[in-house]
């Protein structure tokens, strides 16, 4: 699909966190600038308030949510040298009590969440083209956007 500005990349993320259930995560990869920060924002503020202060993981790795539905923690695994950085920093707990949102998602090698909804953003001259990979209980679902 394409999203022709920042209004329909949110609009895709508010999509997909209104499918989102505990134990699933949803991978953002791209090149930077892509957008990935832009619907991982949008995907947080529609589990949790419109105006939520979310900032970018960049320099803290992982920001944790509390939404009136579903916890969730967002990932930046940009500066990852090892996949079991990303573990120790909670992955697997964020995965246990509620969802995940995981930019770089390549940083992990082979080792991607089961139940998750790869997200591949990539530029165009006017606006992102996004490709959607389902996996595991993601498999079948309708986003509906």
């Amino acid at each position: 699909m394409t999203l022709p500005d920042e209004a329909a990349t949110a609009g895709l993320g508010a999509a997909i966190a209104g499918r989102l259930q505990a134990g699933e995560a949803v991978c953002l990869s791209g090149p930077l600038g892509a957008g990935k920060s832009t619907l991982a924002r949008a995907l947080v503020r529609a589990l949790t308030m419109a105006d939520e202060d979310v900032p970018s993981p960049t320099f803290t790795l992982v920001q944790f949510y509390e939404g009136p539905r579903l916890k969730v923690a967002h990932f930046d695994l940009y500066r990852l040298s090892n996949p079991d950085e990303a573990y120790e920093i909670g992955l697997d707990e964020a995965l246990d009590e509620g969802a995940a949102v995981i930019e770089w998602p390549e940083r992990l090698g082979g080792r991607l969440p089961a139940d998750r909804l790869d997200v591949e953003i990539g530029l165009l001259d006017a606006g992102r083209s996004v490709r959607l990979a389902p996996h595991g209980a993601w498999k079948g679902r309708e986003i509906g956007f």
